[in-house]
């Protein structure tokens, strides 16, 4: 088993994402959920340009604050695109490597935001109803917060993909859940990228599931140990 993990949520997210994961993890791993620098949460409030090697500095110094040489690491949507960034360029920092619909494989989509745009122009049940566009999920009153949150915060819209030679260093043990109906990223494209780059890859598509994957938290528990 591997003692410690490092969780990061997606654009706009903030750490209360992985709250009931973090109870089925806890009692069998010490788990760091860790705000995004640039989105909402505890972090600093500045926003690095993905695909330098800004995100790489910090998290070094994320690990080294926490007294961490090496440890699994688990990311969704954008905190997966990171956890991507970090394990290659630093895999001696990471011991196994965990993704969820994760951004800079497959390529990103735009139909949906024809039906989300109009949207925004309806208040705080438009937003809600992007929400749901986006997620592919019922929240129920976790919406709410979310649509709060995108009242006041713009995310990225733009997610670098990471070409063929950077993902063939993800030489960890590696798994990746995506969703068959995620409106945001091709999980196709990244399914067929993943068996030829990464080819010991552990990747499962889930059926009716959209862009947020929920209810991983044993499959990724019996992954890290």
């Amino acid at each position: 088993m591997w003692p410690r993990g490092a969780a990061r949520p997606g654009p706009g997210a903030t750490p209360t994402t992985w709250l009931a994961d973090i109870a089925v993890w806890a009692p069998h791993l010490r788990v760091y959920s860790v705000d995004l620098i640039g989105e909402p949460g505890l972090s600093a409030p500045t926003r690095p340009e993905l695909g330098s090697d800004e995100h790489e500095r910090w998290l070094d110094d994320v690990f080294d604050g926490l007294g961490l040489e090496r440890a699994a690491v688990l990311g969704m949507s954008l905190g997966g695109w990171l956890a991507i960034d970090c394990a290659t360029r630093r895999p001696d920092r990471v011991v196994k490597l965990a993704l969820l619909a994760p951004g800079g494989i497959g390529r990103r989509t735009s139909g949906w935001m024809v039906k989300a745009l109009p949207l925004f122009a309806l208040g705080a049940w438009g937003r809600r109803r992007v929400v749901g566009i986006v997620t592919g999920a019922d929240l129920g009153p976790m919406r709410d917060a979310i649509a709060a949150t995108f009242r006041h915060f713009r995310p990225r819209v733009e997610i670098p993909v990471f070409d063929d030679a950077t993902l063939t260093r993800l030489t960890m043990p590696t798994l990746v859940v995506v969703g068959d109906r995620d409106v945001m990223i091709s999980s196709a494209e990244t399914v067929r990228r993943l068996a030829s780059t990464v080819p010991h890859a552990d990747v499962r598509v889930l059926p009716g599931v959209g862009h947020l994957v929920q209810g991983q938290a044993r499959a990724v528990l019996e992954f890290l140990r």
